[in-house]
C-alpha cells in the first residue's frame, strides 16, 4: 500500500465556530489545535498546514478547573534584563480574554514556521460578535466537551 501525503494545492479549508461559554480553557485548546494542525482529516501530513479556520467566540465566558483562575501564572519576557513579567490569569480574563485562549492554543502548535502559519487561522472574540458572517462558519461540537456549571 502506498502512503499518500497531500500537497498544499490539494487542501480544502472550513471555518468553525467554538462558543467558549463555560467551557474548560484546556479542553477547548486541544481541540482547537487539533482543527487548526488538520488532524481531525483523514489526509493529516505532518509537514503540511491542511488545516481548517476556527472562530472562538465568548471567550470571556471560559472556565478554569479548581482554583486556575487565582492561582495560574503567565510569564513573558522583553529579552531584556530585568525583562520578565507575569500576570495571574483572572487579570488576563479581566483586560485581554482573547490572549488566554490564543496562548493556549499556540502552546499546543509546532514550534516553527508552519506553527506561526496555524496560529493566524485562529480568531478568538471575547463577545459573541465576530466579522466571519460571509465564511458561513458551522458550529463546531466539541468532542467530550465539559461545561462548568457556576454554583452561587
Amino acid at each position: 500500500m502506498k502512503t499518500l501525503s497531500i500537497k498544499k494545492d490539494q487542501v480544502q479549508s472550513k471555518w468553525h465556530l467554538i462558543d467558549a461559554e463555560g467551557m474548560i480553557l484546556g479542553r477547548l485548546a486541544t481541540q482547537a489545535a487539533v482543527l487548526l494542525r488538520g488532524k481531525h482529516k483523514p489526509f493529516f501530513t505532518p509537514h503540511v498546514d491542511a488545516g481548517d479556520h476556527v472562530i472562538v467566540v465568548n471567550a470571556e465566558k471560559i472556565q478554569f478547573t479548581g482554583d486556575k483562575l487565582r492561582q495560574k501564572m503567565y510569564h513573558r519576557h522583553s529579552d531584556y534584563p530585568k525583562g520578565l513579567k507575569s500576570f495571574k490569569a483572572e487579570e488576563i480574563l479581566g483586560k485581554k480574554p482573547e490572549s488566554l485562549i490564543t496562548w493556549a492554543v499556540s502552546g499546543m502548535l509546532p514550534k516553527n514556521k508552519l506553527g506561526k502559519a496555524i496560529i493566524k487561522k485562529l480568531k478568538v472574540y471575547a463577545g459573541s460578535a465576530h466579522p466571519h458572517e460571509a465564511q458561513r462558519p458551522e458550529p463546531f461540537q466539541l468532542t467530550n466537551a465539559k461545561r462548568r456549571e457556576r454554583h452561587g
